[in-house]
């Protein structure tokens, strides 16, 4: 046997160090190596315990290793795992009615992730908009601080260039806009796109909030175009906001709409919904994925939408939110030198710094981290909370006094004027 194989795979010892080692260098993870979680609370290496309010970037939004989700999958296990695409399965086919049911579209592509969930619904609105006006009708808006995915389309219709960087000659046609800008969204918006495609909330741009006018404009100015609009609700979907998707409190239906991250709580699945009108463009053959749609990412996405699209589960979202905002805006006004006025929408929510301390997000989230509590951010200025929808008044509680401790590793640090 080669020796490299001599340990069991399966038990041999693994630490932080292993993935310098190991694996590409795409992420710089913390020091830390989680080893079991359980709703919120999770435990590293060391047997530490953590409260987790990333829930993996808006992810596992029922929680680590939900029991019900872990029951239907278990099921299904035994059941059929994978077929290729020239059948269908049962769970599919249930999800795509549960979805279609529950918002303005008639149809549903499933692939793995939210990068192809847009990339399908780029893919789709160019092939729309050439059959139906000619080719010359083909770029794509977006807005600066954007970020749909990390496909070579994806990536560079995100309007981030620290992601685009040394990856040219980049994919044409695409422009770039400010975010809740009516008049730029008016200008760039004309005969010759294609698509508008938006995040109803920007959450790697730092958690802002479309304005409803804003969107409404874009509306409008897609169907005076004949664009399609497009919505990005691949980390604001699936009850994040207290909706079922932001797009239903904003009073603003897109034609396209896509979803991933909660949507399968943690089991990859990404979801495009559009109309019949749009969807029969893409007809078979041209577009397609190995793995989407299989029976047991479906089985967790339907059990998932089943659980959260009751309204009793999106009203206790709405209340959990309130009560962060309020521990927010009092942490807030208790310490205006180091933050600003807190955004988002339900549990998707940023807590901007101050001007003195831009640039130190990671370090308040690493100070948090160190007493046991986890949080993102959402660039170098701003934190990120994104807890599961299912955080206890508790577990708020707790979160709150954790950020109030770290609060004076800041202060000590405080950068020289």
């Amino acid at each position: 046997m080669n020796a490299k194989l001599d340990a069991g795979l399966t038990t041999r010892n693994v630490t932080r160090d292993t993935f310098d080692e190991v694996l590409v260098p795409t992420y710089a993870p913390a020091a830390m190596v989680p080893v079991r979680a359980s709703g919120l609370d999770l435990w590293d290496q060391a047997g530490k315990h953590y409260l987790d309010f990333t829930s993996g970037i808006a992810v596992t939004s029922l929680g680590h290793c939900n029991p019900a989700l872990a029951d239907a999958l278990t099921q299904q296990i035994h059941k059929v795992w994978h077929l290729g695409n020239g059948y269908t399965n049962e769970q599919v086919l249930r999800l795509a009615l549960a979805l279609t049911e529950a918002t303005f579209a008639d149809r549903a592509f499933f692939c793995n992730s939210g990068a192809e969930a847009n990339e399908a619904a780029l893919k789709l609105a160019r092939k729309y908009a050439h059959a139906k006006f000619g080719e010359s009708k083909s770029r794509i808006v977006s807005c600066l601080s954007s970020f749909h995915g990390r496909t070579l389309f994806t990536v560079s219709v995100g309007g981030q260039p620290k992601y685009t960087e040394g990856f040219e000659p980049l994919p044409p046609q695409l422009s770039h806009i400010p975010y809740n800008d009516i008049e730029a969204a008016r200008a760039a918006i004309t005969e010759d796109v294609c698509a508008v495609i938006v995040e109803p909330i920007q959450g790697e741009g730092g958690v802002i909030p479309g304005d409803p006018e804003y969107l409404k404009a874009l509306r409008e100015f897609c169907d005076k175009t004949g664009a399609l609009l497009i919505f990005d609700e691949v980390q604001s979907g699936v009850g994040r906001t207290g909706e079922l998707f932001a797009y239903m409190g904003k009073g603003v239906t897109p034609d396209v709409l896509t979803s991933a991250k909660a949507l399968g709580n943690g089991y990859p699945i990404g979801a495009m919904l559009t109309t019949n009108e749009i969807a029969h463009h893409f007809g078979v053959g041209t577009h397609g994925t190995t793995y989407g749609g299989n029976p047991l990412a479906a089985t967790v996405a339907l059990n998932v939408i089943e659980t959260i699209n009751q309204p009793a589960f999106l009203a206790r979202v709405k209340e959990a939110s309130a009560r962060i905002f309020a521990n927010l805006d009092k942490l807030t006004a208790d310490f205006p030198q180091l933050f600003g006025k807190v955004r988002g929408s339900g549990l998707l929510i940023g807590l901007p710094l101050a001007e003195g301390f831009k640039g130190r997000a990671k370090d308040f989230t690493k100070a948090c981290e160190a007493l046991g509590l986890m949080l993102l951010i959402a660039g170098p200025d701003v934190v990120r909370l994104a807890p599961a929808l299912i955080v206890s008044d508790e577990q708020i509680a707790r979160a709150d006094q954790i950020m109030r401790e770290a609060i004076d590793a800041m202060l000590n640090d405080a950068p020289a004027k």
